[in-house]
């Protein structure tokens, strides 16, 4: 079995982004935004609005944002850490599209979301319909503190 690890992940405000790079320092892993093929602005996320891109695509539950971007050759990873802010207490739909795009068949699989109160069980659920054949691993819902030890923990598990 691979034993490289992949450290991807999708940050809207840079929250993630700074823990995903933390991670992948401390534990020596590849790391791969997801980036939307267009750009999210801030009205884009305006949660309050309704009509905004972020709850309109939360709301469509078949949605699947356009993923900008070389294509990741999965093959050559063993873990995948899926990193993420929660939005509607889930996974964004750029998640799922990414999910659904690669096979994870055998792979281990560990997310890790940031958020401001919502935690990441839902998630969780969620993640696994959309990428089954993953093996999936309990994730964190980090709210700063020291995510580089606990990558380093999730891993040695």
């Amino acid at each position: 079995m691979n034993r490289k690890v992949l450290i991807a992940y999708f940050s809207a405000g840079g929250v993630t982004a700074a823990a995903a790079k933390k991670m992948a320092e401390a534990v020596g892993a590849e790391l791969y935004e997801i980036c939307p093929a267009v750009p999210y602005t801030a009205a884009d996320l305006d949660w309050w609005d309704k009509k905004s891109r972020s709850s309109v695509e939360m709301e469509d539950d078949f949605c699947r944002p356009a993923i900008a971007g070389p294509a990741l050759h999965m093959e050559q990873y063993g873990t995948v850490l899926i990193g993420f802010p929660i939005w509607w207490y889930v996974e964004p739909r750029i998640i799922d599209t990414s999910l659904e795009s690669y096979d994870f068949s055998g792979k281990i699989m560990i997310p890790f979301a940031t958020s401001g109160g919502s935690g990441i069980e839902q998630a969780e659920k969620s993640l696994k319909r959309h990428c089954p054949q993953g093996i999936w691993k309990k994730g964190a819902l980090l709210h700063g503190g020291d995510v580089s030890a606990w990558a380093k923990r999730v891993l040695k598990a």
